[in-house]
């Protein structure tokens, strides 16, 4: 026995697993007790039922059908479906964005068949029109597996519009462990891939900027923290190690000349100087987020306290997108002290793992730039001997091309 399914029945997903085991059991032991429904010699209603009697009988006994005699068929499967099933609202969603899909391409001259605009249809289901709109792009642009997901009420619209946008191996992934009923899995990999591709799209904007902008900033500045005696507190102070700027001056380095319009930055500061580090931070343009804290393996001075930790400040402009979730690194890193004041590598490295394609520059690096980056400040140094390093003005806030540096 071969009998196709009318279009109009498959709106609704059909039954599988465990609850169509219990559909061809019920068929086993008491038949059809509804016959199968006929309409335009295909199957308006009864698909399930059609296909237990088919694995019980093994398609050799007839199935008991009957044609449908009422003028709206569409009215008809969609009471059927809606009284028999019980679905949710992204599931009945589906349902309105398959009925909006029969606009085109329907053999019928019924009008009840055809030419249903999304509002009309996602108001037969009873869903919002905004979530028809997501399911429309889920039918139209998802993988098979992301749409049966959501059939089955193991992935939400919304989390499938999103999974449509991604690549195929990875709209199989998410599927996969939906199915599996790990819709948290799920959905931390679609937030992350689509934080990914925020990342990827907005580096290839920035890195094509004919005047080279950044959208990660790294700065150290040369902070100049007065003792109460510069008589007696000066034998442990940062200006036996390198020069110090006053925050005035830190204050009105051009640093937003470098800053792409979507850019984040990370400020270091020590805790005596952290209200002098917020306003550098406004100073540049950034607003403040968030922080890091270095804890270190060896106490150092202080008068309130023994210094031992620093704090890296976040701050952003415009629309950087920030970490995705399950990939932030803890808010306390431990981590060794070096040379004075040097950091270590590892903040660098959480860095790159958030933002692997942006354009990235660190302001008072010591030593050669990190691969990767640019650098500035006045201890340091170029690559090799042909290595280009950013030239950046602090005095007269001119930002050069990179250029050639003499070994």
């Amino acid at each position: 026995m071969t009998l196709v399914f009318h279009p109009l029945a498959n709106i609704f997903p059909l039954i599988e697993g465990g609850e169509f085991d219990e559909l061809v059991a019920d068929v086993s032991a008491r038949g059809l007790l509804e016959p199968i429904v006929i309409h335009e010699q295909q199957i308006l209603d009864g698909r399930n039922r059609f296909r237990a009697w088919v694995a019980v009988q093994g398609g050799h006994v007839p199935c008991p059908c009957t044609s449908f005699e009422g003028d709206d068929p569409l009215a008809f499967v969609i009471s059927k479906n809606l009284k028999r099933r019980q679905l949710n609202d992204d599931q009945r969603r589906m349902v309105a964005a398959r009925l909006a899909n029969l606009r085109r391409g329907r053999p019928s001259e019924n009008p009840a068949e055809c030419g249903i605009k999304v509002a009309e249809a996602a108001k037969l289901v009873n869903v919002d029109e905004a979530g028809t709109e997501r399911a429309r792009t889920v039918l139209t642009k998802a993988e098979p597996e992301i749409q049966a997901a959501v059939d089955k009420g193991k992935l939400t619209v919304a989390a499938a519009s999103q999974a449509a946008k991604l690549e195929p191996d990875t709209q199989r992934k998410i599927a996969e462990q939906a199915v599996a009923g790990d819709a948290n899995a799920a959905r931390t990999v679609i937030k992350q891939e689509m934080r990914g591709a925020r990342e990827r799209d907005l580096g290839e904007k920035q890195n094509a900027l004919p005047t080279k902008k950044y959208g990660v900033i790294l700065a150290d500045p040369e902070w100049r923290f007065e003792p109460r005696s510069r008589e007696t507190g000066m034998d442990r102070a940062a200006d036996n190690h390198y020069p110090t700027s006053p925050t005035k001056d830190i204050l009105e380095r051009p640093v937003w000349e470098i800053a792409a319009d979507d850019c984040v930055l990370f400020l270091w500061a020590t805790a005596p100087m952290i209200c002098d580090a917020l306003a550098t931070m406004d100073a540049w343009g950034f607003a403040y987020k968030s922080q890091y804290v270095w804890g270190k393996d060896k106490i150092g001075p202080g008068y309130w306290n023994r210094e031992k930790h620093e704090l890296l400040l976040i701050g952003t402009r415009g629309n950087i997108p920030c970490p995705a979730m399950g990939t932030q690194w803890e808010s306390l890193i431990i981590a060794p002290r070096g040379e004075h004041s040097a950091k270590p590598e590892c903040f660098l490295e959480m860095i790159e793992q958030y933002f692997p394609t942006l354009p990235k520059i660190e302001l008072n690096r010591r030593g050669p730039p990190r691969p990767g980056w640019d650098a500035w400040g006045n201890e340091a140094e170029k690559v090799d001997a042909s290595g280009v390093l950013l030239q950046f003005n602090a005095e007269d806030g001119v930002v050069k091309e990179p250029a050639e540096v003499s070994p």
